[in-house]
């Protein structure tokens, strides 16, 4: 191969030469090339490895169907494999490596896989690695070697560096594909005065005009076109973008390269733009890709599609080789031949075909191509190059007739026919149909007008004329769909250039070049990324895998980068031949977004970090933050996990705020517990249908404690909830499940009870809420509130009242989750500042402490009040010690489904406490055995919580246990099996700490 730039000519900027790298060697390019064609403008032959053989792999196309060229794409955070030299934009700076070649791309150790390719057919691993006479553990150590050796590009390590932006886009018409159709559907469209947004994936518009002659009738026709859409100010034109997915009422997924064309994002721009597209009419113009051929050495690095040698000649100026074989049965192959002998390259043309137009012979004749009629490639020859062709006549089907005959080439173009990108058209719409004279799939009619059409030649328009009238066409009819007139565009139409040869755009038909008996002639590749060949397609038939859907899976075909794009058709027709079927009898596969690889950052937009799980903060988390605190993620919350002040580690830290409470006093903030008002005349029975127990008899001025269950009967959350007028309540719920009981009730309400006078509305940001608790507590709520009597009489537990606090107005909730005398400042959030400065100055001569979350635990774990570990949502109201708090006189969510029998089974697990014995702590999820018998299974139970206590001096938990209420003083084992810890427990009453209630009833 010897490829060179040409001295003129290209839609490349020759005033404009960038700089770029390719494994660490300078290569030099011009703005408008691409990385494909900057390699073979200097005859870079070598740009990749195959998957599995490490075969050597050239530049095989010229677009976003490239199987080959893979490449690593920058460096640091910002390295991108598998990228498409095809598709990559010369720009100054380009930093490109190989991949998967080691140590090097020309000298690739991996490549040795190709003296055992007889053994690495079609299902090799399962037939080597697998059977009865192999163990499991064989195939284990089998598969980690396997699996270190799959991949075709090293994934990125570093964090992203750029930002990505999600768009969500409107447009009356959107047209996908810049090439003729494209712009005649989007430019008929705008005359009409729809809005028009024109898609296209290439960094300019013309679509197959680019391969055309610059200067010449094409751009006459194009330059006009792309000027009065740019002009137009209903058209919104989207280059650099892929149409990657199409889906129902008319939404498309666009990924759109902002700045991948630069080394780095300018300063506060995206990298790229991820829209979603809702449009109300679509046009789909996305084209054909050209289709490789069959013959044995078809992946060396110099076969290239026919059409790509001609995009590289006339868009880049690149001549891909001095002396090129064309291979093909089509009529297309002789304008490529005849471009390429004008270039001044020696061509020789191989038609397949028996017959051809006699104005396609005298115009080789006078290009001074050699003609061959009813000939084709059968072989190539050469290693990491071509050097050469053997050729040898053929008939319809490819079947060799006659003696060989070798001549000597640097490349070899091969057109075998055209494949409609109907990828889009499928997505949203299943399989395409199959048309017998255009041997094509095309997009099959649908019932009804379902708002997009397919125009040009993935519709099954051939001519260049015909791709026009087709875009128009179909732009006329979706413009008419939206109400509007549709717009002349003759004048665009009429201009079409003549063609230069012929008007027949006759189809190719030569798939493959075989021997007599339909064998190849050596390895004959059919997927060229998987190395996939028709020998293993024949294989599979064979071996039963004659399903499309096996036959992709058993050889890989189509299941490489490129999703089979250039791969599937050939695989297909092999199956339908070796089965003596059609093609539609042998299947098509599945189109399925995305229609090329989306960067996930595109997917993520700016939701990455905590714009992807967004934060919570109360309040009162700054003032947390400057007095010491060490915070944790509780939820979507951030909260006071422990104070520095209290210890110098967590286990310190909680363990002395625990203590301190029981002796004093603390306080704690509690402004995540989910907070929901309940407002209406039927509030009460509301309250009556989703919690266990009974609210309408709650007076004003009282608050009970309440359990709701799902409807299958298990515990779902539990609150207290404050009766605040006679229509009015004021519901607190756990931080966990705080959107799920909102979820919950505002379903029932819209659904099963739209009859109940109710509304129920979120006021957790509203309100914060601040727990003090401990023997102090009364006394030092009393030194600094004002307008409230808080006396044992005047506010016994269980009652709330109103007060003022350093001038805000506040509601105190008397209630313990500790089990000390405690109480619950609910204040608006704007003053909840200035209440805990006001209570942090009055509690100095109460020893007030601020405690976090984990002494929190550890006080509920004393008193052996449950919580989000023990409602897990396995557990039921007789699990919890919780039976008695059910009415029996009143339906409520759940009620019937917890009587089943199986969750009275005697040995369900029931909670308990645990008294840790010795001086090591057990940890939550540790399984309970007996203490005698074997560690085997799931034990009878399992560890919940744990915390160390001061005040009992020792370690506790609590825990689920099978009969466990019925094994009260009975040692058991606690065992860790993936800490390897074992520890000897005694089960005791899960209220550790003053059972009675004295503390917090005092």
């Amino acid at each position: 191969m010897s490829g060179r730039r040409l001295e003129s000519g290209g839609r490349i900027d020759r005033a404009k030469p960038v700089t770029l790298r390719f494994d660490g060697r300078p290569i030099s390019a011009f703005r408008g090339d691409t990385l494909a064609s900057a390699l073979l403008a200097q005859d870079e032959r070598l740009v990749a490895r195959s998957f599995k053989l490490h075969r050597p792999r050239g530049v095989f196309s010229a677009g976003a169907e490239e199987p080959n060229a893979l490449v690593h794409l920058r460096a640091g955070g910002r390295h991108e494999p598998n990228a498409r030299m095809t598709q990559i934009e010369a720009y100054e700076g380009l930093l490109a490596s190989s991949q998967n070649a080691w140590p090097s791309l020309r000298a690739d150790f991996g490549a040795v896989a190709g003296l055992a390719s007889p053994a690495l057919g079609a299902g090799f691993y399962y037939k080597t690695f697998m059977g009865p006479l192999r163990s499991t553990r064989f195939w284990m150590l089998c598969e980690a070697a396997i699996r270190r050796a799959a991949g075709m590009g090293r994934p990125p390590r570093d964090p992203d560096p750029d930002a990505y932006e999600k768009v969500n886009g409107f447009t009356d018409l959107l047209v996908v594909g810049g090439g003729p159709s494209g712009l005649a559907a989007a430019l008929a469209a705008a005359r009409a005065g729809a809005e028009v947004t024109l898609v296209e994936q290439d960094f300019a518009l013309g679509g197959s005009l680019l391969s055309e002659p610059i200067g010449g009738a094409h751009d006459a026709l194009l330059i006009p076109m792309r000027a009065e859409l740019e002009a137009a100010p209903n058209v919104r034109i989207l280059t650099r973008t892929t149409a990657f997915g199409a889906y129902e009422s008319g939404v498309f997924g666009l990924i759109e390269r902002l700045s991948d064309h630069h080394t780095a994002p300018p300063p506060g721009q995206p990298r790229q733009r991820y829209w979603v597209m809702r449009a109300r009419q679509a046009v789909l113009a996305a084209g054909a890709i050209e289709r490789p051929i069959g013959f044995a050495g078809n992946d060396r690095p110099g076969v290239m599609l026919a059409g790509a040698m001609r995009a590289y000649l006339h868009r880049f100026a690149v001549q891909v080789g001095a002396k090129i074989v064309l291979s093909g049965a089509s009529d297309d192959l002789y304008e490529v031949a005849a471009d390429l002998a004008a270039s001044g390259a020696e061509v020789t043309l191989c038609d397949a075909r028996a017959e051809a137009p006699q104005t396609l012979i005298d115009a080789m004749r006078e290009a001074g191509v050699s003609h061959r009629l009813g000939w084709a490639v059968a072989k190539s020859q050469g290693a990491r190059e071509i050097e050469g062709a053997t050729l040898v006549a053929v008939d319809a089907e490819g079947r060799a007739l006659g003696p060989m005959e070798t001549v000597r080439c640097d490349a070899i173009g091969v057109s075998g026919g055209w494949t409609p990108a109907v990828h889009l058209w499928s997505q949203r719409f299943g399989k395409p149909i199959y048309d017998q004279a255009r041997d094509a799939f095309l997009p099959r009619p649908v019932g009804r007008d379902q708002g997009i059409r397919a125009a040009g030649r993935m519709a099954g328009a051939e001519t260049l004329a015909a791709r026009l009238k087709s875009g128009a066409g179909a732009s006329a009819a979706a413009v008419t769909a939206l109400g509007l007139q549709p717009a002349d565009i003759e004048d665009v139409v009429d201009s079409s250039p003549t063609p230069r040869f012929c008007e027949t755009g006759a189809p190719g038909r030569l798939r493959w070049v075989v021997r007599t008996d339909g064998a190849p002639f050596g390895k004959s590749f059919v997927d060229l990324q998987h190395d996939v060949t028709l020998s293993d397609v024949d294989q599979a038939y064979r071996e039963g895998y004659v399903s499309v859907e096996h036959l992709k899976r058993y050889t890989t075909t189509g299941m490489a980068a490129d999703q089979g794009k250039t791969a599937n058709m050939l695989a297909l027709a092999r199956m339908a031949w070796l089965r003596g079927a059609t093609i539609p009898e042998a299947g098509t596969t599945t189109f399925r977004p995305p229609y090329t690889g989306v960067a996930i950052g595109a997917l993520a937009g700016r939701e990455v970090g905590r714009r992807l799980r967004p934060v919570r903060r109360t309040p009162l988390h700054d003032l947390h933050e400057r007095e010491g605190a060490e915070m944790t993620e509780v939820g979507a919350w951030m909260r006071p996990w422990w104070y520095r002040a209290s210890g110098a580690d967590l286990v310190e830290a909680y363990v002395a705020e625990a203590a301190h409470v029981r002796d004093y006093v603390g306080m704690v903030d509690v402004s995540t517990l989910g907070k929901i008002a309940v407002q209406g005349p039927d509030a009460a029975e509301f309250l009556n249908r989703v919690y266990v127990n009974g609210w309408k008899s709650l007076a004003v001025g009282r608050l009970r404690y309440g359990v709701m269950l799902r409807e299958d009967g298990f515990v779902m959350d539990d609150g207290a909830t404050a009766r605040l007028a006679e229509h009015e309540y004021f519901m607190s719920t756990t931080t966990a499940q705080a959107a799920k009981v909102l979820s919950m009730a505002e379903h029932l309400l819209q659904t099963a009870w739209a009859d109940l006078k109710t509304h129920v509305t979120s006021v957790t940001d509203e309100w914060a809420a601040i727990a003090v608790a401990g023997p102090n507590a009364r006394a030092l709520l009393s030194s600094v509130c004002r307008g409230a009597d808080l006396s044992r009489d005047a506010l016994p537990n269980n009652h709330w009242t109103e007060a003022t606090l350093s001038g805000a107005p506040i509601r105190l909730h008397r209630m313990s989750y500790s089990g000390e005398l405690a109480y619950e400042i609910y204040v608006r959030s704007g003053y909840a500042q200035a209440v805990w400065s006001a209570l942090r100055a009055a509690g100095a001569p109460f020893q007030l402490k601020a405690y976090g979350t984990e002494a929190m635990g550890a006080l509920r774990i004393e008193k052996g009040h449950i919580a989000g570990a023990e409602i897990d949502g396995r557990t039921t109201l007789r699990d919890l010690g919780l039976e008695r708090m059910a009415s029996r006189r009143k339906p409520f969510v759940g009620g019937v489904l917890k009587n089943r029998d199986a969750l009275f089974d005697p040995e369900r697990p029931r909670l308990v406490g645990l008294r840790i014995r010795g001086e090591a702590g057990a940890q939550s999820g540790s399984l309970v055995f007996p203490k005698k018998g074997a560690l085997e299974g799931h034990g009878d139970g399992w560890v919940s919580s744990v915390a160390y206590s001061k005040t009992l001096g020792g370690h506790i938990a609590l825990a689920l246990v099978a009969r466990g209420p019925d094994r009260m003083g009975e040692e058991v084992r606690v065992v860790n099996f993936v800490g390897e810890q074992e520890l000897s427990a005694e089960i005791v009453s899960p209220h550790f700490y003053d059972p009675d209630g004295t503390r917090q009833n005092g």
